[in-house]
C-alpha cells in the first residue's frame, strides 16, 4: 500500500488553485466589458473587463489562505521547538516582542490630530487612522535604524575578530 505524503495533498492543492486561477484570468481577459451602468468609472472609453470583481475576490482568497498557513505553520514550527529547547524557543520569541514593545511605544507616540487636507472628503481623516499611519511610520524608522546599526556594528566587530 502506497503512503499517504502531505506532499500529494500540497501538490494537488497547488495545481487545482493555479487551474482556478487561469480560469478567472481567462475569464478576465476574454470575458467581455462590463455594462456601462455597473462600471466604476462610468466614460465608456475606459475599459473594465466584466470578472475584475471575480478576479480581486480570487486573490483575497488565495491571501487569506497564504496568511492562514503561514500562522498555522508558524505556530506548528514554535510549538515542535518548545517541544525540543524551551530556553531557545523563549529566546527567539524576543524580537517578537521587541517589535510589539515598539509598535505600543510608537502608537502611544502616535498624533490623532485631524490633519488639514484641502480638497480631502475622506473619512479616514480620524485619530484612529492617524495613529495607526505613525504607528507604522515609526516602527519602520525604528527597524531601519536597528538595522543600519547592526549591519555597521557586525561589520565593525568582524575587523577585530
Amino acid at each position: 500500500m502506497k503512503k499517504f505524503r502531505i506532499q500529494n495533498v500540497s501538490g494537488a492543492a497547488l495545481y487545482a488553485m493555479l487551474a482556478v486561477t487561469l480560469i478567472i484570468l481567462c475569464l478576465f481577459f476574454f470575458g467581455g466589458e462590463a455594462p456601462v451602468d455597473q462600471r466604476v468609472v462610468s466614460d465608456p472609453a475606459i475599459s473594465q473587463p466584466a470578472q475584475t470583481d471575480t478576479l480581486i475576490y480570487w486573490m483575497y482568497i488565495l491571501f487569506g489562505i497564504m496568511v492562514a498557513v503561514t500562522v498555522v505553520a508558524a505556530v506548528a514550527q514554535l510549538v515542535s521547538s518548545f517541544m525540543d529547547s524551551p530556553k531557545a524557543t523563549i529566546k527567539s520569541l524576543l524580537g517578537f516582542f521587541l517589535l510589539v514593545v515598539i509598535m505600543i511605544a510608537s502608537w502611544a507616540a502616535g498624533s490623532g490630530e485631524a490633519l488639514v487636507l484641502p480638497g480631502y472628503e475622506g473619512t479616514e481623516n480620524v485619530p484612529f487612522w492617524l495613529k495607526l499611519t505613525d504607528m507604522f511610520l515609526y516602527t519602520i524608522y525604528i527597524q531601519i535604524a536597528v538595522i543600519i546599526v547592526a549591519i555597521v556594528g557586525f561589520g565593525i566587530a568582524k575587523k577585530f575578530k
